[in-house]
């Protein structure tokens, strides 16, 4: 996936917010973080407030759609 795609996918979960769009973040996020690594996830919690939205903080590590806590 694309940084460029995966923006697009988390703007969306972003704009809706909640619970289950916190999920889907997750594992966008999660592919963001095998393909590019954690400075792409970072920049991305960063950039769309996902730290405001759905509590993410940048250093967080993403697999398999968990949130497994800072690096």
């Amino acid at each position: 996936m694309t940084l460029d795609r995966a923006r697009q996918l988390l703007k969306v979960q972003a704009d809706f917010g909640g619970f289950y769009n916190g999920n889907s973040a997750k594992l966008i996020l999660s592919e963001v973080q095998r393909e590019h690594g954690q400075a792409a996830v970072d920049q991305l919690i960063r950039e769309l407030g996902l730290d405001r939205i759905f509590g993410f903080e940048p250093g967080t590590r993403f697999e398999g759609g968990l949130a497994l806590g800072r690096q």
